[in-house]
């Protein structure tokens, strides 16, 4: 049997629930949520499995030593102590980023500057070599975590963001995060049971994270690489049975995934991100106008997107989410609609009373996700009153 050991899950603000309840199905134990942050216990397969199928993780880190701090010789001490070869070669480039909120130290780059030092003596003592530094593209990304006294070292399994899925090739303006559109999808109870649509799709973002929702498709199946495979440790046979039984779990899809957006090459965008994740079988784009268009189907909707918020891109905000509304209201019936957007102000102008307000955040921008519930026949007049 495999050793288990503790790591942690990065997310957004506002995840760290669903990335749990994320955890818990994949099979971790000892699952704990903290502030944007999750930790749990894991062997070295699951490590591999985190990485590949969690949708709301940005990072997975693997603590591996803790230690109290009390200057700088503490420091370069303790990070000397620990027997780096164990982990990785001498001809891998690394990289050390710090995050802390410390009485001891003021300065982030002053400590991993200190922390590269303590590395690379020991690699010379050791070794009689040592690893470059690489701040771009490392093969080896170390974490430090200074918090008062303590420091934790964590060696950064995934290298780079796990919103870098691998599909997106093609992106418009304001792009949204692919971590932030799957939580948002999963917050709004997107499961797959449904005639889904994004009638302001842009590149095509939240229509192919509701379908690798909807088919159990693995968060990130088109990505090359994560930093785990530099590690000495990594067993390149695993985590292919991994890639493998987790791609066993696919299911089948019978209902319809469907973006609208009215510009021509951001539906080029996002069809050309669609056939790169390679689902276009299930999802259509259309160029099309959301305010000139009616619910395409007749069975129940669910609809979420992300429309501009005036800040990017130019519009009329009042004009604009008054549409918005009485786009909904007139020809949107049985259909759950779910939008995200920084401008709260905006939100008054689409004259239906949301069901829901979630609080979320879109880069540092602080933004609600709004259910707007679009009930058939009389339900629709008695609930979705015009409050403007």
């Amino acid at each position: 049997m495999a050793e288990n050991f503790r790591m942690l899950a990065k997310t957004l603000y506002g995840f760290e629930p669903i990335l749990a309840k994320e955890l818990r199905n994949l099979g971790a134990g000892n699952v704990e949520e903290g502030v944007r942050n999750v930790s749990f216990d894991g062997d070295i397969g699951f490590l591999y499995k985190a990485n590949l199928c969690l949708r709301t993780a940005l990072k997975i880190m693997k603590p591996i030593e803790r230690f109290k701090v009390f200057n700088e010789k503490e420091l370069y001490d303790s990070v000397y102590a620990i027997d780096w070869q164990d982990y990785f070669d001498h001809d891998k480039t690394f990289a050390i980023d710090t995050t802390m909120n410390s009485e001891v130290f003021n300065n982030s780059m002053y400590v991993s500057q200190k922390a590269k030092d303590a590395l690379v003596d020991k690699f010379r003592a050791v070794k009689r070599q040592r690893p470059n530094v690489n701040t771009h593209d490392p093969d080896i990304r170390v974490n430090i975590h200074l918090y008062k006294n303590t420091c934790t070292i964590s060696l950064d399994s995934s290298g780079n963001s796990l919103h870098q899925r691998g599909y997106r090739i093609a992106t418009n303006i304001a792009p949204i995060n692919e971590v932030l559109a799957a939580g948002l999808l999963l917050l709004s109870g997107w499961d797959g049971q449904l005639d889904f649509l994004d009638p302001m799709c842009g590149s095509g973002t939240f229509l192919i994270e509701a379908g690798m929702i909807a088919c159990n498709i693995p968060a990130n199946i088109n990505r090359e690489s994560y930093a785990f495979m530099q590690w000495n440790d990594y067993d390149a046979e695993l985590h292919e049975k991994i890639e493998t039984a987790s791609l066993n779990k696919t299911r089948e899809f019978h209902h319809k995934i469907i973006g609208y957006d009215k510009a021509p090459s951001a539906t080029r965008k996002a069809q050309e991100n669609v056939d790169n994740a390679n689902l276009s079988e299930y999802i259509t784009i259309e160029r099309k106008d959301f305010f000139r268009t009616e619910k395409p189907l007749d069975a129940r909707l669910h609809m979420v997107f992300n429309p501009p918020y005036g800040e990017r891109l130019q519009i009329d905000v009042e004009d604009f989410y008054g549409k918005i509304g009485d786009t909904l209201k007139q020809h949107y019936p049985g259909t759950n609609a779910w939008l995200i957007t920084s401008n709260l102000e905006a939100l008054k102008y689409v004259g239906l009373r949301p069901s829901r307000k979630i609080k979320a955040f879109n880069g540092k921008l602080e933004s609600r996700l709004v259910k707007y519930e679009m009930y058939e026949g009389s339900k629709k007049a008695k609930h979705n009153t015009d409050t403007r």
